[in-house]
């Protein structure tokens, strides 16, 4: 008896030296050089990643019939090896797992082997790395998933997925809620317990959750044009910033572009939590603009939205006057305290280059702001030429980054700790977008972008909805769809003005006058 247990543990010693050593056999010595890389999808080729990523799991694109792929740790004390027959890579999640604890700081090498029937030797490519970084990406991350375009209103989610691994879950369910519209959603510093959901229709609100309480409200007072969009959180968790938008959308004939998104007018709130009271952000001079797409500073010293000049409402279905609306970033000091706004500065002037910026995005630091810069308008999620750029705020310099491609980049956002950056990107397809990872050194250095592993190499392919508005959160979020379910029917908790006496507006505009403020001033000159 126990000799065959010596000769068990040998046996499970020798298999566990193979699995973690190799594996191999004769595909290394054997092979036939193939010369170039691997196809693969997603291509994960020379990416950052982080040290707390899911498997990197993809699908060798190449002719044969045996796969084999072996993922070393930089020190080569972890080796993967994993086989198969139709090309689908899975690696094992605790294996991966000690393989990025012992490459943090390093890198991991991919070697891929291919042979078809018939073949003595497989093919063996051009090994590729994956630089592992010790800066931890947030474990959670919460999308709206939607079908692209027009067509279907009637499957609209807010998922949750484990960044970490393939967890999947859904926070929001319109299938539950009469098939109303699930819409923007926002989070306090990356809080699961601290975020917000806007709901339109019968069941129509904004949901405010805060330590797993679901309180209806409507952060909306007559001096708004339209309802509370595009919210942003103040650092502080009292306030949130709104922009209040009368949206409209145009249609294309040309197949090069369907759908045209813009605003008649747009004016930016802050709604005071505590006190359930909206203040309105006016500008100080009469010059009428529209104004979009709340940001706050980390320190929630400033309020940065985008700005144009208004167009004449009885004219702006117009598409040249459409292609003319072009948006600068702006930002405006505001008190918590006494909740008053100081005089507006422009941070980058977009329409001084015939360009237009939107989503200005703060870094945790406060150091570094990314926006989306397209050729005009106030949607480029269907702008083609939409490109992600950076701007320093300590000194105003402002380029291109490096992880754009040839379509659409949009809806991005920064992690808790200011090292990567989630964005949307339709460069698969040119019609769905998809979250895309890059990893942030410093404003010389971004890591090539990679798309959020998936169990299944081939999900990207199969799947027809759109990831809109990714967000990093630093822990799961604890509701169902029917807990908000449970308060769909309770009435909203309607807001209040906080400065009745200054939000007054008369939204129907005769004529513009293209005079600036003389306190108004750039930061940067």
């Amino acid at each position: 008896m126990t000799q065959k247990i010596i000769h068990f543990n040998l046996l499970f010693l020798i298999c566990t030296i193979l699995v973690y050593s190799g594996c191999r056999g004769n595909y290394d010595e054997d092979s036939v050089v193939a010369g170039r890389l691997p196809v693969i999808e997603p291509d994960y080729s020379y990416v950052t990643i982080p040290h707390n990523i899911a498997p990197m799991n993809f699908l060798v694109v190449e002719e044969a019939d045996h796969f084999m792929v072996e993922a070393s740790s930089g020190n080569g004390n972890i080796n993967i090896n994993v086989k198969s027959s139709d090309g689908k890579i899975f690696f094992p999640e605790k294996q991966w797992k000690r393989l990025l604890e012992d490459s943090g700081g390093d890198r991991i090498t991919i070697q891929v082997f291919a042979r078809k029937k018939g073949e003595k030797k497989p093919k063996r490519y051009e090994s590729f790395e994956m630089y592992v970084s010790v800066d931890p990406v947030d474990p959670w991350l919460a999308y709206r998933l939607i079908h692209p375009g027009y067509y279907n209103w009637s499957n609209i989610r807010i998922m949750q997925r484990s960044v970490e691994s393939f967890e999947l879950e859904p926070v929001v369910d319109n299938r539950i809620l009469d098939m109303n519209c699930v819409n923007c959603h926002s989070f306090n510093n990356n809080n699961p317990g601290r975020f917000m959901v806007h709901i339109r229709g019968s069941h129509g609100g904004t949901y405010f959750i805060n330590d797993g309480n679901i309180t209806k409200r409507d952060p909306k007072i007559d001096a708004m044009p339209g309802g509370a969009t595009y919210p942003a959180w103040h650092p502080g968790g009292r306030f949130v910033a709104f922009s209040s938008n009368q949206v409209r959308q145009a249609f294309y004939a040309s197949p090069e572009k369907t759908i045209e998104v813009f605003d008649l007018v747009s004016s930016m709130t802050v709604y005071d939590f505590d006190k359930n009271e909206v203040v309105m952000a006016r500008e100080r001079d009469t010059i009428p603009y529209l104004q979009t797409f709340p940001s706050w500073s980390p320190d929630g010293k400033y309020l940065y939205y985008c700005r144009a000049l208004q167009k004449n409402p009885e004219t702006s279905m117009i598409l040249d006057e459409i292609k003319q609306t072009r948006y600068d970033i702006v930002r405006v000091p505001f008190d918590p305290e006494t909740v008053t706004f100081g005089e507006t500065e422009i941070v980058f002037n977009a329409s001084g280059s015939a360009k237009s910026a939107s989503f200005p995005r703060i870094s945790p630091d406060g150091r570094y702001l990314v926006f989306t810069l397209a050729d005009y308008g106030t949607f480029p999620i269907w702008h083609s030429e939409a490109d992600l750029y950076i701007l320093d705020l300590s000194n105003g310099g402002s380029k291109k980054m490096n992880i754009n491609s040839d379509d659409n980049e949009s809806y991005h956002s920064w992690s808790s700790n200011g090292r990567w950056l989630v964005f949307s990107s339709k460069r698969t397809d040119g019609r769905s977008t998809r979250p895309f990872f890059a990893h942030f050194s410093s404003w010389d250095s971004m890591g090539k972008p990679f798309i959020l592993p998936q169990e299944d190499p081939e999900y990207y392919g199969r799947l027809m909805e759109s990831f809109n508005i990714p967000e990093f959160v630093n822990g799961r979020i604890s509701l169902t769809p029917h807990d908000f379910a449970k308060v769909a029917n309770n009435e909203a908790l309607k807001a209040v003005a906080g400065n009745p006496l200054d939000s007054l507006h008369k939204w129907e505009v005769k004529s513009v006058n293209t005079k600036r403020n003389p306190g108004e001033k750039s930061i940067h000159e």
